[in-house]
């Protein structure tokens, strides 16, 4: 019974402390986070949200998804070339260029998740089994092979200009056209047989 009694007394006294202790002093980060939050709340209350109505933005994004989605939609590829001054084309591509970042799966994956400590992501493998950098200078194109109708994926290191439709030559260098082959020369005509 004492040993019961002398554990209340203890905790009791223990609790009386803990909560009797001032707060912890806030950082500096905490007390300006909630003195932003206050200005944003005012800002909000003045100002409102924008009167959006016609949601054209919104459309345009639709709009340009879709059309990265068409199967059939051809762009012309440049490269960039600040020593001429223009985009240098490098020839008709089927859809826009994809960076080489891109990963076809998600790039992490769970590995551990708890309340007190959050989640722990791992970084997760390409279905290739390699894993992708989460940034890259290079853009692979799908470019059109000139001398048929396939294309196959090249890969550009430089920035890459492309458009739904040819740059003028204000802007871009074009490769020379070839020369038309000259046409055979005709056989010199036979002398007129004499009487």
């Amino acid at each position: 019974m004492r040993k019961r009694i002398a554990t209340t007394v203890i905790f009791l006294t223990l609790t009386v402390l803990l909560t009797a202790c001032p707060p912890a002093p806030q950082s500096s980060d905490e007390v300006q986070r909630v003195q932003q939050e206050k200005i944003l709340q005012e800002g909000t209350a003045q100002v409102g949200m924008p009167a959006i109505k016609n949601f054209r933005e919104r459309k345009l994004v639709k709009d340009i998804l879709e059309l990265r989605d068409n199967e059939g939609f051809v762009t012309y590829s440049y490269v960039w070339s600040d020593f001429q001054g223009k985009a240098v084309y490098l020839g008709e591509s089927f859809g826009y260029p994809v960076p080489y970042a891109t990963q076809f799966t998600n790039p992490e994956k769970i590995a551990y998740y708890s309340t007190n400590i959050g989640v722990i992501a791992l970084p997760q493998a390409d279905p290739n089994g390699l894993f992708s950098p989460a940034s890259a200078e290079g853009t692979w194109v799908m470019l059109k092979n000139p001398n048929g109708e396939k294309a196959s994926p090249i890969y550009v290191e430089p920035r890459v200009i492309c458009s739904p439709f040819r740059l003028p030559e204000s802007v871009a260098i074009y490769p020379p056209k070839a020369a038309p082959t000259p046409a055979p020369a005709a056989a010199p005509a036979a002398p007129a047989p004499t009487q």
